[in-house]
């Protein structure tokens, strides 16, 4: 994993499947892989969800591809006839595809018994020409990254192991710094146009205000991220005089109009 000092690394999320769109499967995914990214320097900057349709899927790996460092996918590589990640990314990337027989050796670690290892479970051997292979120590049916796509299972457990084997092979950034301010009850139309100001104030860094109902009341949070520490504080610090301020001609009006 290499580390710069300066460049910003971005990567974009393909989630496939009928079944995430009709809401049959809740997608566990896209939230810690974000997570993941971030902690690791690289700056997740799309997501976007695809059904199991050939066409959709290969204009989708193209445009996110030519977008960001890196496109992870989650989603159709196993075994069944409506499982073509593995295909559509091949014709993405303008490569063929075949069965791979490093996939092959891997799926023989699980079904030692030749005739398991029947011509359905073999089409999770199936890997574009050129990649390189991404472990699944859990079922042993890899994924692959081929240029800057990585192409994932997913099944949570499996998507987050092979994503721990891959991690490492990853160019990285700077990693993104936050701070949270709590605004101490204030609502987010008290202080929307201070904080705007705020926010040009300090072009460095990104604020974003979020609300959050706790089952009784909500209770807001601005949110401060950048990556330099410094700057970041500064940020933190303007946004916390502003909140002061607010505060302090709020309780002058309330004593005035007690």
């Amino acid at each position: 994993m290499s580390d710069s000092s300066s460049a910003t690394v971005t990567a974009a999320l393909l989630v496939i499947g009928d079944e995430i769109l009709s809401g049959r499967t809740k997608d566990k995914n896209i939230g810690y892989i974000a997570e993941y990214l971030t902690a690791l320097g690289i700056d997740l900057r799309e997501v976007r969800v695809v059904p199991d349709v050939a066409e959709e899927i290969v204009a989708a790996v193209k445009a996110l591809r030519a977008k960001a460092d890196y496109l992870f996918t989650t989603g159709g590589i196993g075994p069944t006839h409506d499982d073509i990640t593995a295909d559509c990314v091949a014709e993405a990337v303008g490569v063929g595809i075949s069965l791979d027989e490093r996939a092959v050796a891997m799926l023989r670690e699980r079904f030692p018994n030749p005739a398991d290892l029947n011509e359905s479970r073999l089409r999770m051997a199936r890997i574009p020409h050129g990649a390189t292979l991404v472990d699944n120590p859990i079922s042993r049916a890899p994924g692959f990254m081929i240029e800057n796509v990585i192409v994932m299972a997913g099944v949570p457990s499996i998507m987050q192991a092979m994503l721990d084997d891959v991690a490492p092979k990853l160019r990285t950034g700077r990693k993104m710094l936050s701070v949270s301010v709590d605004t101490g009850g204030l609502p987010e139309g008290a202080y929307g146009t201070a904080l705007a100001a705020v926010q040009k104030a300090n072009p460095d860094v990104m604020i974003g205000s979020y609300p959050n109902f706790d089952g009784q009341r909500f209770r807001n949070q601005i949110v401060v991220r950048g990556r330099d520490a410094d700057v970041l504080e500064a940020g933190r610090a303007a946004v916390e005089a502003m909140l002061q301020q607010l505060h302090a001609e709020k309780n002058e009006h309330d004593s005035k109009n007690a």
